[in-house]
């Protein structure tokens, strides 16, 4: 994917806020320090379009990014924040939930783990609750550069055997330090959204 164009369109609280471009989009969930704003940033090799805090817990609503005016990467609330309020995290849950379910634009989801741990019951649930409804999605196993490339193996089996994942789901080990994973990702965003046209 050669990258002409990126643009924040939209931060949206309530579907209303929802951009209406009729874009493919391929949302991001997971937990709120699992490195969203850091993939984002690599896919579009931007160094500070999707702004990464110290603070996880900081992205409180749905962000639409605007990708060469043929696809939206959408930004998810994190989910699984300890020191967030249960109603805050009650509200965060109904509004991905209701973005997975009803946004007919919504074409992939990517899940983000962390491929030094592993997942959490949060991640579990997540991952099952899309199978379940029957979303199109990729597992992505952030900070790879973290680990030898022996520990990293040992890792990613364990991270499949704990989401339950079966031979066809998909599954990118990713760095955002060293850009692995990223021509992999592009390629299976370009198949499920734009099909196998070539970009010039």
């Amino acid at each position: 994917m050669i990258i002409r164009k990126v643009d924040l369109d939209a931060v949206a609280a309530i579907p209303s806020q929802y951009p209406e471009k009729g874009f493919p989009e391929v949302a991001l969930a997971g937990r709120s320090n699992v490195g969203k704003s850091s993939l984002i940033n690599t896919m579009v090799s931007r160094k500070a379009l999707a702004r990464i805090s110290g603070t996880p817990g900081k992205t409180r609503t749905i962000n639409f990014y605007n990708i060469n005016d043929e696809l939206y990467l959408v930004d998810l609330p994190g989910y699984g924040y300890a020191k967030v309020s249960k109603v805050e995290k009650v509200k965060w849950g109904e509004m991905i939930e209701k973005y997975i379910t009803n946004r007919v634009m919504l074409k992939l989801v990517i899940q983000l783990v962390d491929i030094r741990h592993e997942p959490t019951q949060d991640d579990k649930i997540m991952f099952q609750w899309m199978k379940a409804t029957g979303s199109q999605a990729v597992v992505v196993a952030t900070k790879a550069d973290k680990l030898s490339k022996n520990q990293m193996f040992k890792n990613i089996a364990m991270i499949k055997k704990s989401l339950q994942l079966e031979k066809d789901d998909l599954f990118i080990s990713f760095s955002s330090e060293t850009k692995v994973g990223r021509e992999e990702l592009w390629e299976i965003i370009e198949k499920v959204c734009i099909g196998k046209k070539e970009l010039e």
